[in-house]
Parts: C-alpha cells; structure tokens; sequence
C-alpha cells in the first residue's frame, strides 16, 4: 500500500470569507501528518475539499500524481468531526453497509467489522444502536467505519476529541500501525502534546493559508535558543520579566520556558535565577509544538 496525497492552490470563498487562500501541501504514505490551525483556519474545509464535499474556486486535489476521481475516494477513510453515523441503527450491520458501499462483498463486509471492532475493543457492542454508546465508544465505531475497508488515505476531524488516555492510546496506536503499513494518514487535532507524540510530520494553517510545515523534529529544532529554568518556591518567574533579549514563552507548573535573543549570554539568565532563589533546573531544550504553533500563527 503507497500513495501520495497532494493539495495545490487550494481557494474557497463563501462571500466575503476566504476559508482557503492558495493553500498547497501533501501528505505521503507512511506517515502520519497533524494538520493544526485554529479554530476557522480553514481545516475543515480543507478535508470536506479532498472528498468533494466542498466546491473550490481554484486549485487542484491530487492522489498518486492525478486529480482524484469518485472511483479513488472508495479507497479513502474519512472521519468527520461530527459524527457520520445512523443513530438508530446497530453498530455491526451500519459498518458492513458501509464496507459494501466501499466496494467490499458481503463476507468480506462482515469480517472486518468484526476485525476493526475487536481491534477498537467495541466487538462486543455489535449489536448496540449507536446513539446508546458511550461518546468514547462512538468515537471508536466512527474510526471503525473510517477503516472498515482498509482504505489507502485516512483523514480524521478531531479523532481523540473527549477522549479518555486509554481511548487516547487505543486511537492513536491504530493511526501509527495504519501509517506503518503505508497509509497516508492526515489528522487535525487541538491537543498539541499527543500531536507532537504521534505524529512524524506538521501542517499548519491560519486563515486558509500555509504558515508552517516540517517534521516534528525539523520544528522544534528551529529557531532561537530556548531555556528551561525552575527556581525552587517560585512558580511565577517574574525575575524573568524584562531582562534583555529575553522572552518568556511559557510558565507552567514552576518551570519557565525562555526564548533567548542571539547575543544573550546564559549565565546572565542564569545569575539572574540564582539571585531569586535555589536554581533547580536549567537546560537548553527544543521547541514544544505549542511553541511552535503560537509562533507561527505570530
């Protein structure tokens, strides 16, 4: 299984709004790429754009090199952030319908819902309506129903939204196992920590337009010097506050995350710690995703 997702000079504008504004990337088989942005940056209608479910005013949506077809899309997965699913009908029979429509024979229909049903621990909720799960145990039939049909590409709205950590890992073990296997896996999500875990590649998007892309590793690695510095009693890093060519990015728990001009010696920040209190951290450290997303978005 390989493929090669590409979006190029993506534009939809509803009146007034532009909700894509040229946007361009790809995603290729074999990785799992987060596609981050706030809320209204365009994410959304990006993944209704790859399956045709929006109409774009220019740009081109591209699987293996040519513009995707009906007959390309019943090899994708989608899992929408609001949920696709018939409330009233049982789980098992919705997902081997929906297996059917993606081409699959009935037989075959039927034993990968049980597989995916099993693997997502709801095998035994086959025969539930799903407006009477849980709204963890939805979340994991609506992956189930995303995958039924072994798709090529997968593209999940909000996958591990309300999640609890075991939901967390059971989800995004099965993203990481479906990329090993040469899927291209796209994802949005706002819980920047477990993107920064699970995923090997980064999109960002703000007002419809690229502003930030690259491996998690190539991100958190640009840019200026950050330091990590814990003063023992003081949780508010105020001795931070105002000295030159210094800039606090995030206080959390204590630990202050410093961005440090190019000129700024560390001992200067770091007499500066001492002069508070008991130092008991000080360290160099990359960039968190979420530093990496509140400075692209500026």
């Amino acid at each position: 299984m390989s493929g090669l997702l590409e979006l190029d000079g993506l534009t939809r504008r509803y009146g007034d709004l532009t909700a894509l504004d040229g946007l361009s990337f790809s995603v290729p088989s074999g990785r799992v790429v987060g596609f981050l942005g706030p809320n209204g940056a365009g994410k959304t209608t990006t993944m209704r754009a790859i399956f045709g479910l929006t109409d774009l005013d220019s740009g081109s949506v591209r699987w293996n090199g040519a513009p995707v077809r009906p007959a390309d899309r019943r090899r994708f997965g989608y899992m929408p952030e609001e949920r696709g699913l018939y409330p009233s009908m049982l789980v098992g029979e919705q997902l081997e319908y929906l297996g059917r429509l993606h081409g699959l024979s009935r037989s075959d229909a039927e034993a990968a819902t049980g597989v995916w049903l099993e693997r997502l621990g709801v095998a035994e909720r086959a025969g539930s309506k799903v407006d009477t799960l849980s709204h963890g145990n939805q979340q994991r039939v609506q992956l189930a129903a995303a995958l039924v049909h072994e798709p090529e590409l997968l593209v999940l709205d909000e996958p591990l939204s309300g999640l609890d950590p075991t939901g967390i890992d059971d989800i995004g073990a099965v993203l990481v196992e479906r990329a090993r296997a040469g899927c291209c896996v796209l994802f949005s999500s706002h819980q920047l920590d477990l993107v920064e875990d699970l995923c090997e590649t980064v999109t960002i998007i703000d007002h419809g337009r690229l502003v930030a892309a690259g491996t998690v590793d190539e991100l958190a690695t640009a840019g200026a010097r950050r330091l990590v510095v814990r003063v023992e009693g003081d949780r508010e890093a105020g001795w931070a506050v105002g000295l030159p060519g210094v800039a606090i990015s995030e206080v959390d728990g204590g630990e202050v995350r410093l961005v440090l001009e190019e000129h700024v010696d560390s001992q200067t920040v770091l007499a500066a710690a001492m002069a508070v209190g008991r130092v008991t951290e000080f360290s160099f450290a990359r960039r968190r995703l979420s530093e990496v997303f509140r400075e692209a978005l500026g």
